[in-house]
């Protein structure tokens, strides 16, 4: 991914409301695969 796609990735999420840790542990995880960095499921989109 080069700047301009993570740039892009960045301001999209933080259009959906993700906050700055979010972003940084999100994209940590995408490039590490570390499992303590995977997004959760937030409660309200739980069923």
């Amino acid at each position: 991914m080069n700047m301009q796609e993570s740039s892009r990735l960045i301001i999209g999420l933080r259009a959906k409301g993700w906050t700055d840790t979010q972003i940084a542990d999100f994209i940590l995880y995408i490039e590490s695969g570390d499992e303590r960095y995977k997004p959760q499921p937030d409660k309200k989109d739980e069923k």
